[in-house]
């Protein structure tokens, strides 16, 4: 039967509060995104039982319902409609989520954008950091024969330190992208901080030992600087940048075009690194040092009970977005002592997460929960949290908080063993090359985390469905049989057999490597709340047709595409995380709704550089919406695939 679209509606706008809880409301190929005045206004046992709805979450200040595509679309406008909300644009939401919250909030908002776009490179940088470690420590231990003068090592430790050494240009580009700059004068400003002309931050305190340092007077006996770069640090570069961004779009607005070119980047740098060098740079390198202060004091509190605060706090912070800052806490740290306190509970966080996400796979009759949990739970073990604990943790509870106790403990064990890390970027089983010369702590501490959180979720776990009374079970279920029997009859009288899908091998949408869908950072896709499906991380940005079928959604911003096959699958094509923000321009579509189209027919081509400029990910979703349809639905391939391989079979 056909979604009572009014209805589904009506039930959407009486869980949320009315229309007076209602900041904005826009719609993406697949969810009704609402920005809410009041999240306690909210009901969320309604909200889960919306008619039509397959799930909800809030994320990026937004309260995000799944129904799916082409059916989305038709629930926004009845909801537009009921509520007498004015439509609001993505970009318009965005703006409005992004505006949502303290400032604490938009502070910790403003870190992440800045800081995700980069995550690659601090990661890779890690990861060979770990290697080299691992490599340093068996050569001096005789394990191996290991030459440091070669040039197979020089080139290593080049692309080790580059991330890292030469991070504050990375920031200063990011962050004028975020502040609305030339990201090329933030890079500038940026690569000006960490000057070779300065006293290296890592060197200070031997100037100050040798009594080399250069102090200037800027107001003569009454203010003064150390004339030391900010290697290290990371506030004071983001301010920084704000106040070029800041200087440069409003002489934009007041310098004549024809000395616009060279006129607004000179006096923006120039008035920005006056400023933070003189002022900025100071008071938050002094505020940086003490807020690290307060972090070094809280982890030596006796009997490691700092540590088991904030292994109780970490996954928590995660659901918020406050981990966002913490590698600005990493590099602070090495900048500081050499080391890293910090990642080691990080490392434990997460690994005990999967370890309770495992304990549900193990424990669970539903076949559903079980294909979500078992990837999700690896990839927690590999440092990726965030489908383990939006797609199975935190929606059943017990687990998410037998991985908080578990986290822990696993801290705890940091604080026995003094365990810190080398380099930041890598947690999980890899973070033990950042602990090399700790190794065996490493393992202790990964076993009690991942073994606490396993054995406590394991006894709290139940399925829903066999958690309710029996009685109430067996009623329930008399129920519900005799509605799906009416439904099923009522069906039947109005649509013949013949328009059940056929069993049919399905494409690839793209060129590129194929991954489980589960493993995917939407969680959203991640849950399979949509349904089951396959991920490609594309090489090129031609997406094609996966079938034989006609073209049923084309969103207007271009990220989204829908099919229906000649044999029947509702195929979702969904390209990259969040690119609806994008409001459709690194895409150019080639085909329109009503069209018909042939397996490897070219439907739409993405610019994957300005989708990466813009800091997000191209990962692109195939997914079967009417999964429930099948009997199965399986991926085939797994790595290297070409647009139009076989990598999904529903039967």
């Amino acid at each position: 039967m056909a979604l009572d679209y009014a209805e589904a509606a009506r039930e959407v706008l009486e869980a949320i509060g009315g229309s007076s809880n209602i900041v904005s409301a826009a719609h993406c190929a697949t969810r009704l995104r609402l920005v809410i005045a009041d999240d306690s206004k909210v009901d969320k046992a309604k909200l889960d039982d919306v008619v039509g709805a397959k799930g909800n979450f809030q994320a990026a200040g937004q309260l995000q319902v799944i129904f799916g595509t082409g059916t989305v679309d038709k629930v926004y406008d009845e909801f537009i409609k009921q509520s007498g909300v004015t439509a609001a644009s993505k970009a318009e939401a965005k703006e409005a989520a992004a505006n949502q919250g303290n400032a604490f909030q938009r502070a910790i908002k403003v870190l992440s954008d800045v800081f995700v776009p980069i995550i690659p490179a601090i990661v890779a940088s890690g990861m060979l950091m770990g290697i080299m470690g691992a490599l340093s420590y068996m050569g001096s231990q005789g394990i191996i024969a290991l030459d440091t003068t070669s040039v197979w090592w020089r080139i290593a430790s080049l692309i080790n330190a580059c991330a890292l050494g030469n991070l504050q240009i990375l920031l200063g580009f990011s962050a004028a992208t975020v502040f609305g700059g030339n990201p090329y004068l933030g890079a500038s400003l940026g690569a000006l901080l960490i000057s070779s002309d300065f006293i290296n931050a890592y060197s200070a305190s031997t100037a100050i030992a040798e009594g080399t340092m250069v102090t200037l007077d800027v107001i003569p006996g009454i203010y003064s600087i150390d004339w030391v770069g900010y290697q290290g640090h990371v506030i004071p570069i983001l301010v920084g940048v704000w106040i070029l961004c800041f200087f440069e779009k409003r002489l934009h607005k007041v310098i004549p075009e024809m000395f616009d070119l060279f006129l607004t980047p000179l006096l923006s740098v120039s008035l920005a690194a006056y400023i933070t060098i003189l002022f900025v740079g100071p008071i938050f390198v002094w505020l940086e040092n003490n807020i690290l202060g307060l972090l070094m004091w809280l982890l030596q509190v006796p009997f490691g009970i700092g540590y088991i605060i904030i292994g109780l706090i970490y996954s928590p912070s995660v659901v918020t977005g406050l981990h966002q800052m913490y590698t600005a806490i990493d590099v602070s740290m090495l900048a500081q002592y050499g080391v890293t306190y910090w990642l080691p509970i990080a490392s434990a966080a997460n690994i005990a997460q999967g370890g309770a996400c495992l304990a549900v796979a193990l424990k669970t009759h539903s076949e559903k929960t079980k294909s979500l949990a078992v990837p999700a739970g690896i990839s927690c073990l590999l440092g990726i949290t965030e489908p383990a604990i939006f797609g199975v943790n935190l929606p059943n509870m017990k687990p998410f908080v037998a991985g908080m106790i578990g986290s822990a403990c696993g801290a705890l064990c940091c604080f026995i063993f003094n365990l810190a890390a080398s380099g930041t970027g890598v947690t999980g089983i890899f973070g033990i090359l950042l602990c090399i010369a700790q190794p065996l702590q490493y393992i202790v501490m990964f076993a009690v985390a991942f073994g606490v959180a396993f054995g406590l979720s394991s006894m709290a776990y139940r399925d829903k469905e066999t958690a309710a009374a029996p009685a109430k079970v067996a009623a329930e279920t008399a129920a519900a049989a005799d509605e799906v029997r009416a439904l099923e009859a009522e069906e039947k009288a109005e649509a013949p057999a013949a328009d059940a899908p056929k069993a049919e091998t399905i494409g690839a949408p793209a060129t590129g490597t194929a991954v489980a869908l589960t493993d995917v950072s939407d969680p959203v896709f991640a849950s399979l709340a949509m349904g089951k499906g396959i991920a490609v991380e594309p090489k090129d940005g031609k997406i094609v047709s996966p079938v034989d079928g006609t073209v049923t959604v084309v969103a207007e911003t271009g990220h989204a595409l829908g099919l229906l096959s000649d044999s029947g699958a509702e195929i979702l094509i969904h390209i990259g995380i969040d690119t609806v923000e994008l409001k459709g321009e690194p895409f150019t579509p080639f085909t329109k709704v009503g069209d018909h189209v042939k397996r490897g027919d070219v439907l739409m081509e993405a610019d994957l550089g300005a989708i990466k400029e813009a800091g997000k990910k191209a990962t692109t979703m195939l997914v079967i919406t009417n999964t429930d349809a099948y009997s199965s639905v399986d991926q085939l391939a797994t790595g290297e695939v070409k647009a139009g391989d076989a990598v999904v079979a529903t039967r």
